[in-house]
């Protein structure tokens, strides 16, 4: 063990996309804090937030974001010499053992963080994509500052590929962690639990992204229902679209699927731990599937399409059952028999609760203390800035100087 290993660290977490509206990167950098907190750490964390926001008490909000087309979905960044400032700001406060920026390469405040900053730098890509228009735009602006990054970890197999096939070089892999204790010990909910004449498949996810595969399922429902004429579809995440949507594939047999909005840890926990299945339809863009590691967790037998990042959570099909991506028929038949088999969803649930013991944040820590302290072993000296990020600040202020004239 490093001398870093024997002491607290002050870890410093750049997240670029807003608590406004979390997601998967979000919850991640939450998580992840908490965990290392909890072990007695100093952890301060850098996001986009509006001031109204509740964030914790360790969260440094960096002002409002503006929602983005990003990577197939809306992100929420903030960018610009103010925030710059305030970046600059917090770095030197933080005086930080150890910087730890995820996804360096967005627009927003980790890419910002990674010009200005110099020092022990740990980078996480979570991104899984095969093309990405927006890793290429954004790769000669940090092209030369992703040399200052001291290690790099991917969250995913999927993740690292695309690390190394838009950016090159490499990472380790370190998968998304998941409180796995709090999601066993999660009680059912009368409300959402099935029964064999009525059994509940539940869905979360944002309702007006496609590619999370609200879509799919809905044309998956009528032929379920058909089989089942009892089930309940409990869909649960934000978004405006999902019942309109839910109406117009399904008319009259729109009833079966209940729209449960956002919901609260506790409830989603709760939910995932009273159905008989959860349905994973995403079409693609996923580098993890943390929610299926929830759903495991919970106990309840997954549906999943058959994405490489699902797969390899489902460890290739024994800890749940796959699908063909996209395929609403397929989904339809996979769902009637996981419905049918008591016998293969105990099978399934058997396997899932002791593959997702290696997501636990209890080992998902260890391994990103022992990245840690790798990078605090190479640089001895604690972030500071960077005498070269000057540089960065006036390509802003010229390009804030242009945009105000109206130049392109």
């Amino acid at each position: 063990m490093t001398a870093a290993a024997n002491r607290p660290l002050r870890v410093g977490i750049v997240c670029p996309y807003s608590f406004d509206v979390p997601g998967g990167v979000q919850f991640h950098v939450r998580d992840l804090a908490e965990a290392l907190l909890a072990r007695g750490h100093e952890v301060e964390v850098l996001a986009p937030a509006d001031d109204e926001t509740p964030v914790p008490d360790y969260l440094t909000a960096a002002g409002r974001a503006v929602p983005v087309r990003y990577n197939g979905s809306v992100a929420r960044l903030t960018f610009g010499p103010v925030t710059a400032a305030r970046t600059r700001k917090w770095l030197e406060q933080g005086r930080f053992d150890v910087l730890h920026l995820h996804e360096p390469v967005t627009p927003s405040l980790s890419m910002l963080a990674l010009w200005i900053a110099d020092g022990p730098v740990v980078a996480t890509f979570h991104t899984s994509t095969v093309r990405s228009r927006s890793l290429q735009v954004a790769f000669p602006l940090v092209r030369q500052s992703l040399e200052k990054i001291s290690a790099r970890i991917a969250v995913s197999e999927d993740a690292r590929r695309t690390l190394v096939d838009h950016l090159g070089g490499d990472a380790v892999v370190i998968p998304n962690g998941v409180y796995v204790d709090a999601f066993e010990r999660a009680q059912a909910d009368e409300r959402w639990t099935g029964t064999p004449d009525a059994p509940t498949i539940a869905f979360l996810g944002r309702l007006d992204e496609p590619r999370k595969g609200l879509g799919v399922l809905l044309r998956a429902v009528a032929e379920v229902l058909a089989h089942r004429p009892g089930a309940r579809f409990l869909v649960a995440g934000r978004g405006d679209t999902g019942e309109e949507q839910a109406r117009e594939v399904l008319g009259d047999q729109a009833g079966a699927v209940e729209f449960l909005g956002g919901i609260s840890d506790e409830d989603k926990a709760r939910l995932l731990a009273s159905v008989d299945v959860y349905v994973a339809p995403q079409t693609g863009g996923e580098s993890f599937g943390i929610v299926l590691v929830e759903a495991m967790s919970a106990g309840a037998a997954v549906v999943a399409s058959d994405l490489g990042a699902f797969s390899r959570v489902l460890d290739d099909g024994a800890a749940g059952v796959l699908f063909r991506t996209g395929d609403s028929d397929d989904l339809a038949r996979t769902l009637v028999r996981v419905l049918d088999d008591a016998d293969l969803r105990e099978q399934v649930a058997a396997r899932a609760s002791a593959v997702v013991r290696r997501y636990d944040w209890s080992a998902v820590t260890d391994q990103v203390l022992a990245v840690y302290e790798m990078a605090v072993a190479g640089r001895d000296a604690p972030v500071g800035e960077d005498p070269s990020s000057l540089r960065g600040a006036r390509i802003l202020e010229l390009r804030r100087g242009r945009e105000s004239r109206g130049d392109r």
